[in-house]
């Protein structure tokens, strides 16, 4: 009966899907113009190798390579697996899925001993059913929450909690991380330069991209004081993603969802003919599909803004009332100090996004179940490539007047770069006590956060990591610690402006073309 139900589920989970992005689509789409079609092609195979999209590169080009594993990816994402392809794991009475970690599952192929650990789940089918409000690839809500005992203590005091946040623009995260390191590696590279030219100790801000991440000393025999670092760890690598910023690049962020949330372990984390999980499957995600998901997710679109929306006229125009309001909420933004943090946009220089990264530190050098990943295909020096400014392959909106705008692309800057309007700075900050949780999870701090990017906030309610704030105006009064002079200016504000601030943080927004 069991692989029948879920063979049901399987057949009804695409229905529902569309049925409910159509939803959460109306509630931002009105008066919406003609969408420009993606090319017309049969629909992707589910799963592919890295030698196939390698071949594709070889004979087709970066570009259909590029597609191709778009494609293939979104497929991915999207499929409701079923558990004779892997998905769920042993979490006791039969079940496959569970809400609550299992410590207390500590026999045989049970929770507890699935390998590599597991901190969460298995707790959901596919992707997109945590990542879809309002639309595909956005956030999720509260009930979508994981819970984590990093600690397999299955003790509840010591589980924390997670909201899913949305996916758009992540790879351009990933790109602004790469050259923010290195940029931050240059400092650390002169600083010693010139502790050895001197004979004498040497300190050097660290900065980069406008944002100061502490300072370094090196001595003149080449070693280094960093516990001046501030908002990232002594190796100087900035980690975009998670909740507490310990996640260099997407594809680790990738493979780990797959096991901890979905129990779809693919074979760089478990290893090649192992069922680490007991599922009786094996070889559950090839490389080559990690790899078309991580392109998925790095070429989602950027995020908008409401007057951006309306212009195009995607919804209805503005109010004269609502621009001043948001015009006003844009000055305020700046005046109580939140744009500190939240940095309306930072550059990148190069918006080329490659996987693997160019960069070694934002690629595997090996595998987490110790295979090569040039051996397997994952070359740096034959990278499925495509531009964050110019390849976005989704919100192509062909307009009444025959215009067509790539509303998903980043803007380019006149020196070929990209602006990446996120609202966040890529660093660590105390939020303060209240925001503090029960366990340090990763040795960052238990009240220490990356800086959540703004855009899209207007669609992604509830807030903050737990989902604990209803509204935007509960989430800034959470802010303590590094946040606290923000939250008291806020508070010191009349109703108008603080109604105008939320006026403005409610214009940034997601928007896909569901077709």
């Amino acid at each position: 009966m069991r692989k029948e139900n879920l063979a049901l589920i399987a057949k009804l989970v695409p229905s529902l899907r569309k049925f409910t992005g159509f939803l959460g689509s109306i509630s931002i789409l009105c008066a919406q113009p003609v969408l420009a079609d993606r090319l017309t092609k049969p629909e992707p195979e589910l799963h592919i190798t890295q030698a196939e999209l390698n071949n594709i590169l070889v004979s087709e080009g970066s570009k259909n390579a590029f597609r191709t594993a778009f494609d293939v990816g979104d497929e991915l994402f999207e499929h409701p697996f079923i558990a004779e392809e892997g998905a769920g794991a042993n979490v006791g009475n039969g079940q496959l899925f569970t809400l609550v970690p299992r410590a207390d599952l500590s026999g045989q192929d049970e929770w507890a001993t699935h390998s590599p650990k597991r901190v969460t789940g298995p707790n959901a089918q596919s992707c997109n059913i945590c990542h879809g409000q309002p639309v595909g690839d956005g956030a999720g809500p509260v009930v979508m929450n994981n819970v984590r005992d990093p600690l397999h203590s299955g003790d509840m005091g010591s589980f924390i909690n997670r909201q899913p946040p949305h996916i758009f623009g992540i790879g351009a995260l990933q790109r602004l991380a790469e050259e923010m390191s290195e940029e931050l590696e240059a400092v650390q590279q002169q600083a010693r330069t010139e502790a050895l030219a001197s004979n004498s100790e040497i300190t050097l801000p660290l900065s980069t991209k406008g944002i100061e991440f502490g300072t370094i000393t090196a001595f003149p025999d080449g070693t280094l004081n960093t516990s001046m670092v501030e908002g990232i760890d002594s190796d100087l690598l900035v980690k975009p993603i998670e909740w507490k910023g310990i996640t260099p690049y997407i594809r680790a962020f990738v493979r780990d969802a797959n096991h901890n949330e979905l129990g779809m372990q693919a074979v760089e984390i478990a290893g090649d003919g192992i069922d680490g999980d007991g599922d009786g499957v094996a070889d559950e995600l090839s490389v080559g599909d990690i790899t078309a998901m991580v392109i998925y997710q790095a070429a989602q679109p950027r995020p908008t803004t409401k007057r951006e929306l309306a212009r195009l006229g995607i919804i209805p125009r503005l109010s004269s009332e609502e621009i001043t309001r948001i015009e006003r909420g844009k000055d305020l933004f700046t005046e109580i100090e939140c744009a500190s943090c939240h940095k309306p946009e930072l550059t990148l220089n190069d918006p080329v996004f490659q996987e693997p990264s160019r960069n070694p530190n934002y690629r595997d050098e090996t595998f987490p179940a110790g295979q090569d990943p040039v051996q397997r295909g994952i070359d740096p020096q034959n990278p499925i490539s495509f531009d964050l400014t110019r390849d976005i392959p989704d919100n192509i909106i062909r307009q009444r007047n025959g215009r067509i705008t790539h509303l998903g692309n980043f803007q380019r800057n006149t020196e070929g770069g990209a602006i990446v309007r996120l609202y966040g700075d890529l660093k660590r900050h105390d939020m303060g006590a209240e925001l503090a949780e029960s366990i340090d999870e990763a040795g960052t701090g238990a009240s220490v956060f990356i800086t959540k990017e703004l855009w899209g906030v207007g669609s992604t309610a509830p807030y903050l990591h737990d989902g604990r704030a209803t509204t935007l105006a509960e989430a800034i009064l959470l802010h303590g610690g590094e946040g606290a002079d923000s939250q008291h200016l806020y508070q010191s504000l009349p109703d108008e402006d603080q109604t105008a601030l939320i006026t403005y943080l409610n214009n940034l927004v997601l928007y896909k073309n569901e077709d």
